[in-house]
């Protein structure tokens, strides 16, 4: 009977233990997703179509919120940035062309960077070819806006296009201009839905040649 007595008692101590367990777990996974989610990876939702074809309307996508705290933005990197001005809630979403301390013109549709014209234009990572397989011409970008004259970019600023140069409000426009690093919310990383796009977003142009 004594020996039945201790057998409850360290089962009944087992289970407190694994209760105990569950609730410590519990309590981590809860803990972790609200750090993920709050400090590390972020989401946002692609309104318009400045971004087509890498991005499209209504596209969900995950923010990675923590590269930039190791390391500064990339030409290419495609971007969620808060807008300059004041009482605007919504947040845009555009390619890194110029980096602090460049020069930015755009002269007959072409972007130059230090009077030189932008290298691996990011049109051609659409992967349009002609019938010779060679990477079809960007497309010209028809309206300049600011950046008809060349801009300087200050030490924490960032120039910005939408891949649809030709329907995007970007850095070429007063509205948005442009960006600080301040307002860089983070590297769209991902895709989240729909289904059928879901993937990696390319940030790397070297990618789109592979």
């Amino acid at each position: 009977m004594a020996e039945f007595e201790v057998y409850r008692r360290e089962k009944k101590y087992h289970v407190h233990e694994i209760i105990l367990k569950w609730i410590v777990d519990i309590t981590m996974v809860v803990c972790l997703s609200f750090i993920l989610a709050t400090y590390m990876l972020g989401k946002t939702t692609v309104v318009g179509h400045s971004m087509e074809p890498t991005l499209e309307n209504d596209d969900s996508l995950l923010v990675d919120k923590v590269s930039y705290c190791f390391r500064q933005p990339e030409r290419y990197d495609v971007i969620v940035f808060e807008p300059a001005i004041a009482n605007v809630s919504k947040y845009y979403v555009k390619r890194i062309v110029g980096l602090p301390g460049e020069t930015i013109q755009i002269i007959d549709g072409v972007v130059y960077i230090n009077g030189e014209p932008l290298e691996n234009d990011v049109i051609y990572s659409f992967g349009l070819k002609d019938e010779d397989g060679k990477p079809v011409e960007p497309e010209k970008i028809y309206n300049a806006g600011l950046a008809e004259k060349p801009i300087t970019l200050g030490y924490d600023e960032y120039f910005v296009l939408g891949d649809n140069r030709n329907n995007s409000e970007d850095s070429r426009f007063s509205n948005v201009g442009n960006v600080k690093y301040s307002a860089i919310i983070g590297r769209i990383w991902a895709v989240s839905s729909p289904f059928g796009r879901m993937g990696l977003v390319k940030w790397d142009i070297k990618l789109y040649y592979n």
